[in-house]
């Protein structure tokens, strides 16, 4: 990353959601640790990965850097201002250059309303008029998502679960945004569609220099689209590096134990050392309740009773200047190449991202 001012620069980012308790009187008898110290930057025009399994607090934290939800603890900087707890008024300038992009097509739009009032809402809302009217934005947009502008007066229904997830894109580019988040967007789409929508995300940004945080479990998706991957347990980033570098050099217990559940898509050669699957014991602890300590101490072959007093810091390892951070007592030092397959792309896909 570049030393100027980082579009996104979030610190200690934290977020408990308090657990009620208690009768006659309601009272807060804990508190379920759904993010706990985030530290990370974006660049401008830049996409990073997040990636980990459910209940990590991905999508917390897309909510979190969208103020969707407020911040328990810890600083949200967008273009160095101070946005973590900022009221209406003052989130009102940075509404517009802060997108999201929901998980599921289905659920996110309204299906009381067309195509193009879903679209054009955001545009009412903020007050903005475009060169030519609204209508004629939206169908541009609509263009630009591969769709047919003629669907403007259609209803979210008469879509498939593919082209919903486009019109949920034309909505997030409706205010020509900075940032987006995309939580998961290809998740709840058939295989065959999911390589379509991540090229176009992947045109998008390079065509508009949009800049993304692209939320993700599954890590041949997050390798085809993202330049920097950050890696989450139970709250927590334990590893973020460039792509490259992450999968095929993974630092943390917790990253190679991911990257080596990866089904391999073609037939290793004969004689070629079978590649080691690494099965993790027991389950995700508790965000409730989550170890001292290192939090992946409880299900780590290299655990020892220094994991278990003392937090490992986010750092980057001696004489690694590549900006590859690490949260391990214990990190990985040999060279482990990882094959993580990309997602297999049409002919017409393949053109697309040419």
């Amino acid at each position: 990353m570049s030393s100027t001012t980082p579009l996104l620069d979030v610190s200690g980012l934290t977020k408990h959601f308090p657990i009620k308790g208690g009768f006659p009187i309601r009272r807060t008898v804990g508190a379920v640790q759904a993010v706990d110290g985030l530290d990370f930057q974006v660049a401008e025009g830049e996409s990073l990965g997040l990636v980990g399994e459910s209940g990590c607090g991905k999508s917390t934290t897309g909510r979190l850097i969208t103020r969707l939800l407020e911040p328990s603890g810890g600083q949200i900087s967008y273009r160095g201002q101070d946005i973590t707890h900022a009221g209406r008024k003052q989130l009102a300038p940075i509404r517009s250059e802060i997108q999201m992009i929901f998980q599921d097509p289905y659920a996110s739009l309204n299906p009381r309303q067309t195509v193009g009032k879903i679209i054009s809402g955001p545009m009412e809302i903020n007050d903005i008029n475009p060169a030519g009217g609204r209508e004629a934005r939206v169908r541009e947009l609509l263009e630009i998502v591969g769709l047919n502008p003629e669907h403007y007066n259609r209803f979210p229904h008469e879509f498939s679960g593919g082209q919903r997830q486009r019109i949920g894109v034309a909505r997030a580019l409706a205010l020509d945004p900075k940032l987006i988040v995309a939580d998961e967007p290809v998740s709840a789409l058939d295989v065959s569609i999911q390589a379509q929508v991540v090229n176009l995300l992947q045109k998008v940004q390079k065509d508009l220099g949009i800049a993304f945080v692209f939320i993700a479990h599954d890590l041949a998706v997050v390798r085809h689209f993202s330049q920097r991957v950050a890696v989450m347990y139970l709250g927590k980033i334990v590893e973020i590096a460039d792509r490259d570098d992450l999968y095929g050099n993974p630092r943390h217990p917790y990253t190679r134990a991911l990257l080596s559940a990866v089904p391999e898509a073609t037939v290793p050669d004969e004689g070629a050392p079978a590649r080691d699957r690494i099965r993790l014991v027991g389950d995700v602890p508790s965000p409730i309740n989550p170890p001292s300590g290192c939090r992946f101490r409880t299900r780590c072959w290299k655990a020892t009773e220094k994991c278990a007093t003392e937090a490992p810091p986010l750092v980057q390892a001696e004489g690694n200047n590549s900006g590859h951070l690490t949260a391990c007592h214990y990190p990985e030092t040999a060279d482990v190449v990882t094959e993580v397959p990309t997602p297999r792309l049409s002919k017409d896909d393949a053109e697309a991202t040419s």
